[in-house]
């Protein structure tokens, strides 16, 4: 089965090189095909009104990638064979990371934010698309975006911004939604830590591309939320996909097909970044939200 394997390490690199690359290693070993990383700076991802009032949002300033870290990264990752891969989080990021990765990535709180969408276009990248939240005329608007700005190599991920997601909001017959309506490869973002529904994904509707969140040992920052995978399990899914085997017929986590936000979705919709200056959540609700 031809798809690709995204180890996505989030914030569980607990700022220590060591442990960077170590994920790295482990995302090769494990027969993923690329091992993907996030830089952002809490301080240009949240408004200065969210952060003012909210000591959890400054907590995750802790969290933060040293972009120093970045050239050592993408060297092991050519050493070990897997493509690197980062999520910028502002302007400045984009430029920083053109250096090293493979492909771009755009998570899915940031998908609205049409500045940020040509910055990494414009380089002429490979780019990876989160949708969790949109809506189908949102996700077109965002293939218009890049599309104009100059992206050729572009694929979508159906994905439900829950963590972990119920298996009843998968609604994995969107990634064939993703596909026609837009005429780009599509493929899963996966929050279920779930192998039938890995299994589904791949083997009934077709994902050309499968990001996973992954922990080296339920010691990083966002494992306690239950949608990391640990290597050892995720190895399992990764080698049954490759060799055709342990496709379900089960449909219970089909749905619809309708590209729209589940219901677990609807509270985060807001706290995407707005469009006009790139911060979360909409400007809507800065001025009113208290923790």
């Amino acid at each position: 089965m031809s798809v690709q394997f995204i180890a996505e390490v989030s914030s569980n690199h607990q700022g220590s090189l060591e442990r960077c690359l170590a994920f790295v290693d482990k995302a090769a070993e494990i027969g993923a095909d690329a091992v993907k990383f996030q830089l952002f700076r809490i301080d240009e991802m949240f408004a200065p009104e969210i952060l003012a009032r909210s000591d959890r949002h400054r907590a995750r300033r802790a969290w933060e990638l040293p972009p120093a870290f970045l050239p050592a990264i993408a060297a092991r990752a050519r050493a070990a064979g897997v493509a690197f891969s980062c999520t910028p989080f502002h302007l400045g990021a984009v430029a920083a990371l053109e250096p090293h990765v493979a492909f771009y990535k755009i998570a899915s709180y940031e998908l609205l934010w049409d500045d940020l969408l040509r910055a990494v276009a414009r380089t002429g990248k490979p780019l990876v698309l989160s949708t969790g939240m949109a809506t189908l005329d949102e996700v077109l608007h965002a293939r218009d975006v890049v599309r104009e700005a100059g992206a050729r190599d572009v694929t979508f991920l159906h994905c439900v911004s829950a963590y972990p997601m119920p298996r009843g909001e998968a609604n994995l017959a969107a990634i064939a939604t993703l596909r026609e309506a837009t005429g780009c490869k599509a493929g899963w973002s996966d929050h279920s830590v779930d192998p039938f529904i890995v299994h589904r994904a791949v083997g009934h509707w077709g994902a050309s591309a499968v990001e996973f969140h992954l922990d080296l040992e339920g010691a990083g920052a966002e494992y306690e939320g239950g949608h990391c995978w640990l290597p050892e399990r995720i190895a399992e899914v990764i080698a049954e996909v490759r060799s055709g085997a342990g496709h379900p017929t089960d449909a219970s986590a089909d749905g619809s097909g309708e590209k729209s936000p589940s219901a677990s979705e609807m509270p985060e919709r807001v706290w995407r970044a707005d469009p006009s200056d790139g911060l979360r959540p909409f400007r809507s609700i800065r001025a009113g939200w208290r923790p």
